[in-house]
């Protein structure tokens, strides 16, 4: 996305452009930003179920670049997601997300949650 040249404004509103390209049509949106609400894995997991419940059949969940999302795409989200206050890189941050909706299905499914 960054190229020599060019504003920090004009890297996140190109990089919104080719994400906003990937979103199926009538997907939910969940941008993930530190000034997001943040959930424990049972919320998570209720609110994903709520939403299976509606019928929803997508859900896009949305990691910006390292200088965060687009201001516009994220105004387009259904949800604002923090993981936290502490800055992870992105990788680390995708693979919690991961981690995060893998835990939230398999609470969905009945397996016991280590806290209860």
């Amino acid at each position: 996305m960054r190229r020599r040249g060019g504003s920090v404004q004009k890297w996140k509103s190109e990089e919104a452009k080719l994400i906003q390209n990937q979103i199926p049509k009538g997907s939910i949106i969940v941008c993930l930003d530190e000034r997001g609400r943040e959930w424990t894995s049972q919320e998570l997991s209720k609110w994903i179920d709520t939403q299976r419940n509606r019928s929803v059949s997508h859900i896009a969940f949305i990691l910006g670049g390292p200088d965060g999302l687009d201001e516009q795409l994220r105004k387009t989200a259904q949800r604002i997601w923090s993981l936290g206050k502490l800055t992870l890189p992105h990788e680390l941050a995708r693979l919690v997300v991961f981690e995060q909706l893998y835990r939230a299905g398999s609470l969905l499914n009945g397996h016991p949650y280590h806290r209860d």
